[in-house]
């Protein structure tokens, strides 16, 4: 049977008949769907058989085979830590109790799953050391695995909380055995969530080690990652929700420095792995260090501090291939594509910045690095100025392994969470917080500054719908049907839209029509489209509408998604391609940022990204309208010529009304004609006074035209705000001229911490020294400063040189003497480092 003749059969159905005519609707369905149950979706989740769907889509269409929801399984929860131990139920199939359950994840990681007294099938995920979504399937014999499903594995610190084994005073647990931090531990947990009456508390450590040399010779990384048990804290006790211990010295694992603690059923053996629990969240366990940490715990911190400097000077450079960061805090909250907020250091969470003291927002790096996966992080103080660890211990501070990880994760430095704490947060314990040595961290993750940061490019649709291109034209297209955003074929990046018919309050449609999806992908990533439903956005992954409620961050293939709320969606892609959702009113606005690397590369309703807005107006044959003179139809031609084919086409159909809609006509309804001009602002009409009240100031004339063509004071409301935050952005997204930072002379000061165009810096020296350059200096347009560099130069060393010489000659020695004296100075640094070294070696 067909799509539609389902989808006519329960038409019918829901409509209001007589018993005779539903008996008689619900026999056609019955014939029509006898050859469907003959096709089965086992092994085929995904695919469109002859006769009936194992498509996501089926189950709206109505055209599913009849086995699809025992085949196509889902589960709840849909989400859970990378660290495993979770169970999720499967939905939708019921099993003997005595039955056998496998659970094979990603192809290769099989387990034993359970089922309930009430038939329930459970699979409990397993460790990993990635995050994502994760295939598995499942046999209820033990040979055939032929249901399968997915469920998102996240990075630990976005996991539910409520499935945490939380360590109250996290600080006493972080700083145990320095001066002053002793005592019990505690931990607290749901007991509910284990379903045993007695429980074990066990240690895990983390570490990364060389594996085989056969892995080396294949090319695969030589480093491994591991998360091992350790011992036991504690086993067969009363499964209260508490436990507390006096931690003591480890003699044989005291060199696990990094893990977490799990919380098992006492039924369970020692470490089983893969096994119903609760994990702690990762920390450096100073609890259970040697009694060296405890005896003198700045003395042992400062030697890994040491241990961890040398180490660092023989692995690969991570620097120079890191993105600078934004100049100002307003541009690192603009530019979404490519930085997100590191939520250990948030404005909108108090401003609470362990790792970066005197700051009040940072923001990491969206995408890893290319070669060596790290990771930015940019953080701001109070006046939104970017922070330098050159001049504070708070400042910015890249990281050599990104705190998410990155793709193909799973091995060294790419792990999720367990890289990074391994070489950018236990360095920072061992040489900041435990010890006073913070200068030699610093001198390995300096900030990176921001005088090659490039603030992207916005193109915006919103409201009945306007359109405001990368180059700042402006003009309105009200065609019906879906059409190229943007279009970059040599980027392999495609933004698509739809619009539909506005429905004015009494049910009748206006000549005017609104945005209602837009669907994107770009090279092989996944595609995602977001749709609005009602007065809330949709998302969709490959035709699968993604589920909402538990995560508001995903990692995707070659994507990421963050929805902070029902009516915000922005979608992330690897090139630093932003596209930001917003829903208000009903109407959907769409800002998509582009890098400048996608300058001349870019087609479609929001123009060429060239800084020329003369030529945005550019239909697919290469003709170029004049956006001077254009009238209304000229423009609405053009629009409608940027309609996308069927073929290619990244839209999900999966609705009557979407198949009749758009599915299968042209994709530019041309028998759609919109309204070209406004009714007149008659005093008459009630509906302009409180217009003209309403749309005042920058962007009035798109509040009255869809005040008007709506016939609602709320959607042009909605508009106007709409456009004023376009105008936020646009002024945050502006370039900044920085002129790099300056060093403070050696015994001297400098007065300011701000490196931007027209900020001046001011220099002297200590008592008993003589500046000589330049008192202050100022940041130029061109991105220089002006003056010479200042240095403090002790008195007997100028009069030396003065009664020496004439003046000439004493400013030449003089500036011989500055050269001697940095270099006896960087010598010495050079030798007290050397010294350091060797002690740290001896000992």
């Amino acid at each position: 049977m067909t799509v539609h003749g389902l989808l006519l059969c329960s038409l019918k159905i829901n409509m209001r008949v007589n018993l005779r005519q539903t008996i008689f609707l619900c026999g056609i369905v019955l014939i029509c769907s006898t050859k469907a149950a003959g096709q089965t979706c086992r092994g085929k989740c995904g695919d469109i058989l002859e006769e009936c769907s194992c498509h996501a889509t089926c189950a709206s269409l109505l055209n599913c085979c009849a086995d699809y929801n025992q085949s196509c399984i889902l589960v709840t929860p849909h989400s859970s830590s990378m660290l495993g131990g979770r169970a999720l139920r499967i939905l939708s199939l019921v099993l003997h109790p005595n039955g056998r359950l496998l659970c094979r994840f990603k192809g290769e990681i099989v387990r034993e799953g359970f089922i309930d007294a009430e038939g329930h099938a459970h699979c409990i995920c397993p460790l990993l050391y990635e995050t994502g979504w994760i295939p598995f399937d499942v046999s209820t014999d033990g040979i055939n695995f032929d249901r399968s499903g997915e469920y998102l594995s996240v990075h630990p610190s976005k996991a539910d909380p409520a499935f945490e084994v939380a360590l109250v005073n996290a600080t006493q647990w972080q700083y145990y055995g320095t001066p002053n931090t002793a005592g019990r531990l505690k931990m607290t947990w749901n007991s509910s969530l284990i379903g045993a009456d007695k429980v074990n508390i066990e240690l895990w450590g983390y570490r990364e080690f060389n594996g085989s040399t056969e892995a080396g010779m294949n090319g695969s990384s030589s480093l491994r990652a591991e998360l091992s048990y350790l011992y036991s804290l504690g086993r067969d006790l009363v499964n209260t929700g508490a436990f507390s211990f006096t931690p003591e010295c480890s003699k044989d694992y005291s060199d696990w420095e990094l893990g977490n603690i799990r919380i098992t059923a006492s039924s369970k053996s020692d470490g089983a792995r893969d096994v119903q629990g609760l994990w702690s969240g990762g920390h450096v366990l100073a609890w259970h260090l040697e009694q060296a940490f405890r005896d003198d715990s700045a003395a042992w911190a400062k030697n890994k501090c040491l241990q961890w400097d040398n180490m660092e000077k023989k692995l690969p450079n991570f620097l120079s291939e890191l993105v600078d960061c934004p100049c100002t805090l307003t541009q690192a909250r603009a530019d979404t594509g490519r930085f997100h907020t590191d939520y250990s250091c948030d404005i909108e969470s108090g401003s609470v910045c362990t790792y970066h003291p005197g700051s009040v927002h940072c923001v990491g790096a969206i995408q890893a690095s290319p070669m060596l996966g790290s990771g930015q992080k940019c953080c701001y103080d109070s006046t939104g100025a970017l922070v330098l660890t050159g001049d504070s211990t708070g400042g910015s501070t890249p990281d050599r392994a990104h705190d998410w990880g990155s793709p193909p994760y799973r091995e060294p430095p790419r792990v999720p969470a367990y890289s990074h704490w391994l070489y950018d947060v236990m360095s920072f314990y061992y040489c900041c917080l435990w010890s006073d040595h913070c200068h030699i961290y610093l001198s390995q993750r300096p900030s990176s500054g921001c005088r090659n940061y490039q603030p992207p490019k916005a193109g915006v649709v919103f409201g009945d719908p306007h359109f405001i291109t990368f180059d700042s034209l402006n003009y309105t297209f009200n065609g019906k049907g879906e059409y190229y955003l943007v279009s970059s074929p040599d980027r392999e990046l495609s933004v698509q839209a739809r619009t539909e018919r506005l429905k004015l309050k009494n049910g009748t449609l206006a000549r005017a029509t609104r945005l209602s999806s837009v669907a994107m992908r770009e090279k092989t990533s996944d595609v995602i489209e977001v749709r609005l439903a009602e007065d809330r956005l949709q998302v969709l992954r490959n035709q699968k509408v993604l589920p909402l409620t538990e995560q508001r961050w995903m990692d995707l293939h070659r994507a990421f998604v963050f929805v902070p709320s029902p009516q915000n969606v922005t979608v992330m892609f690897l090139s630093g391609v932003g596209v930001e959702v917003r829903v208000h009113e009903g109407v959907m606005a769409v800002t998509v940022l582009l890098p400048l690397e996608f300058a001349n590369h870019t087609w479609g309703l929001l123009g060429r990204m060239n800084s020329d807005p003369s030529d945005d107006m550019l239909t697919k044959q290469g003709e170029v309208i004049s956006t001077a003179d254009a009238t209304p139809e000229q423009i609405f031609t053009f629009g409608a010529g940027w309609n996308i084919s069927k073929t290619f086409s990244l839209f999900t159909y999966d609705s009557k009304y979407l198949l009749d809609t758009y599915g299968f006509p042209q994709s530019h309804d041309a028998a759609f004609v919109p309204a070209f001009s406004l009714p007149p602002e008659t005093p008459d009409d009630p509906l302009v006074a409180d217009m003209l009240t309403t749309c005042r100031g920058d962007g009035a004339q798109f509040c009255k035209f869809d005040t008007l063509t709506t016939r609602s004071l709320a959607v042009g409301n909605a508009t106007l705000r709409a456009y004023q935050n376009l105008q936020a952005l646009m002024e945050a997204l502006q370039p900044v001229v920085s002129c790099g930072w300056l060093p403070t002379p050696s015994n001297g000061k400098k007065n300011g911490t701000n490196y931007l165009k027209g900020d001046a810096l001011s220099f002297s020296c200590s008592d008993g020294y003589i500046l000589y350059g330049s008192t202050q200096r100022t940041c130029l347009v061109d991105g220089t400063w002006t003056g010479e560099q200042p240095y403090c130069i002790t008195e007997d060393k100028v009069g030396f040189v003065l009664g020496a010489v004439g003046s000439l000659s004493a400013l030449v020695t003089m500036g011989v003497m500055i050269k001697l004296h940095n270099r006896k100075q960087d010598r010495d640094r050079k030798e007290k480092r050397d010294q350091m070294v060797t002690q740290e070696q001896t000992c």
